[in-house]
């Protein structure tokens, strides 16, 4: 198994848990809270935990597709500054959205950075 293709595994595994775990299952108060903080319904919570599982879907089986690479590193980006602004207090505890995303969006560009993978 190449660096890239664990990466991409890796990702992957990462998105689904996080739309599932968090969202879809246990509705986190976390997640609640952020949802308050942009003044949006708790509704919302299923449907972004439904995209999550969908990226980390097509970042499994795309494995030749760039794009949910790309719109991964990007959703980790701004979501990352999203919490920044609303919500900095998350980012000094454990487990936080920062160095989740940092490593995340590092696994992005080791699978990126493959020509290919097969």
């Amino acid at each position: 198994m190449t660096d890239a293709l664990l990466a991409r595994l890796t990702l992957g595994v990462i998105f689904i848990y996080h739309g599932l775990v968090p969202k879809l299952l246990m509705q986190n108060a976390t997640e609640m809270r952020l949802m308050d903080l942009h003044g949006l319904p708790h509704s919302l919570i299923a449907t972004a935990g439904a995209g999550e599982i969908i990226l980390g879907l097509a970042i499994l089986l795309l494995r030749r597709q760039r794009w949910p690479l790309w719109l991964a590193l990007a959703a980790l980006v701004l979501l990352l500054v999203d919490v920044a602004i609303f919500a900095p207090a998350l980012l000094s505890e454990a487990f936080n959205p920062l160095t989740l995303n940092l490593a995340a969006g590092v696994l992005c560009v080791i699978a990126l950075r493959a020509r290919r993978i097969a």
